[in-house]
């Protein structure tokens, strides 16, 4: 599937709710701009708090595009005098915004000579052809596409193969009514599992889901705490592995148990999909290895730090990877490049503004003092235990999600999350993991994720069918993020997530 089929979340429109917000949005604005100060409350603070609810408020009810209201700080901060405009721009140019550039135009070169359909049959075809391995193959394979490419572009490049697999192994499964969706245990397990597997995956890798790198980048903002890729991953792989298996064992042994039996024609089918895209090209095998080689980079900065890759961010070697392929001859007859502007172009440009907007707005809460002031405010959370304020930010953070952008509830509830947490004198880290992880671990509505609105979209499941099975995912992964975050994190880390480090305090 190409690069212009990436598309951000908020495909299901809400036009009633974005003209309600359009209206309650401005108003709540100027209510608080013009609002008397509370004690302690600098006037400035005031204003940035009111541009963070009036954000919010679009955001929420998409009164206008979700990336345009990330643009409001550019306009609104200079305004207010919480920042000058060359400050808040500069938040648009974050180095994280770049290591997300590089990783779409790699994720689009691998799309563009379609080696990202030959590793997830190749994945489909080593896992076998029973109803249960080929859910694990599909779901295996999703993930681990999803670690690297849009979530959206690997569920819209899996669904048809998913389809075609359904139509050999369980023709059954695909017969219906003329509008109705499946039925058919399998075919509905395959399809969930290939949309929960591409949010699944995601957590693995800091370029795999916007709210991992919105996470890194709103820490850095205002703590001044570098997470690099190699950090991520040594706890995210860990979670999304124990989640991917979790979520194929409830599919298919608890929520979808009478799987048909096969009859024999996966493999064949598998192997004509394989065939019929004949042997690597040279274009594969070139992206491969710059492919290869930016992933090895990225672990080996982290794990390596004597060596001269400790020169370099994440998001140097992203950059230096997609110069690559823009250097690089395809050989294709034509004079060509692996990566040319036409295919580079079309590289979802929204989830860059929205992180801008999230860094923006992260700045102007540690620069205007509001960030200090909810903390004062929350002091007395210090009684209440960490593990309970981490549960509670991941449980809140799943099922707001279920109605808003992933990545734009990630962007809001940060910032207000690390201020929680100050205020708990517990360290923010920990809250503020637990509030991004849970925003990509939304499993019941199709509104919840893009991977959930792809499978919605195609027919083959229901809102019910989907309900039922995300709401105890979502359960399942509430307590996996609690139990990665208040257990693993701190070991792997080597951080005491129970205290408020003195370097911390703002």
């Amino acid at each position: 599937m190409p690069p212009a089929e990436w598309q951000q979340q908020g495909s299901v429109k809400r036009p009633s709710l974005g003209r309600v917000g359009l209206i309650v949005g401005p108003v709540v604005f100027l209510f608080v701009v013009w609002a008397p100060s509370p004690q302690g409350l600098t006037d400035v603070a005031q204003f940035t708090a009111a541009v963070a609810l009036l954000m919010a408020i679009w955001w929420i009810t998409e009164a206008i595009p979700i990336p345009a209201t990330a643009l409001l700080p550019i306009v609104l901060f200079p305004l207010l005098g919480v920042g000058s405009a060359g400050a808040v721009a500069a938040n648009y140019a974050h180095h994280l915004i770049f290591l997300f550039l590089g990783g779409f135009w790699i994720a689009a070169t691998l799309e563009r000579w379609n080696l990202h359909r030959r590793i997830a049959l190749h994945t489909i075809r080593i896992v076998g052809t029973s109803p249960h391995r080929v859910v694990l193959g599909f779901m295996v394979a999703t993930a681990f596409l999803s670690m690297w490419l849009s979530n959206t572009a690997t569920t819209m490049m899996m669904l048809p193969i998913g389809m075609a697999v359904l139509s050999r192994i369980a023709p059954e499964a695909l017969q219906r009514d003329a509008g109705e969706p499946l039925v058919n245990p399998f075919g509905t397990a395959l399809m969930l599992g290939i949309a929960y597997a591409a949010s699944i995956g995601g957590v693995a890798t800091l370029i795999g889901t916007p709210p991992n790198a919105v996470l890194a980048g709103v820490v850095e903002k205002l703590y001044g705490f570098k997470i690099t890729f190699a950090d991520w991953i040594v706890f995210g792989l860990p979670l999304s592995v124990v989640m991917l298996v979790l979520a194929w064992w409830y599919l298919t042994r608890l929520s979808f148990t009478r799987l048909p039996r096969v009859r024999g024609t996966g493999k064949e089918t598998i192997r004509n999909e394989i065939q019929r895209i004949g042997p690597l090209t040279f274009q594969e095998k070139a992206v491969l290895a710059v492919f290869v080689s930016v992933a090895a980079a990225w672990i080996g900065h982290g794990l390596a730090p004597w060596t001269w890759l400790a020169k370099l961010q994440d998001s140097s070697i992203a950059i230096a990877g997609a110069i690559a392929l823009f250097l690089l001859p395809a050989k294709d007859g034509h004079g060509g490049r692996l990566l040319d502007w036409p295919t580079a172009v079309k590289i979802p440009w929204d989830i860059i503004l929205l992180f801008g907007g999230g860094f923006a707005l992260a700045d102007g809460f540690a620069r205007s003092g509001l960030a200090e002031w909810i903390a004062t405010q929350l002091a007395g959370l210090s009684g209440v235990g960490w593990v309970a304020i981490v549960a509670a930010v991941a449980l809140l953070t799943i099922f707001l999600t279920e109605v808003t952008s992933n990545t734009a509830t990630a962007t809001m509830l940060l910032p207000i999350v690390a201020s929680i947490a100050a205020g708990a004198g517990i360290h923010p880290l920990g809250p503020m993991a637990a509030a991004a992880l849970a925003a990509s671990f939304a499993f019941m509505l199709p509104v919840a994720t893009p991977p959930n609105a792809v499978v919605f979209a195609s027919r083959c499941v229901s809102i019910p069918q989907m309900a039922r099975a995300g709401i105890w995912l979502n359960l399942l992964g509430f307590g996996m993020i609690t139990l990665f975050v208040t257990v693993v994190l701190p070991a792997i880390w080597g951080l005491d997530l129970s205290n408020l480090p003195e370097a911390w305090r703002k």
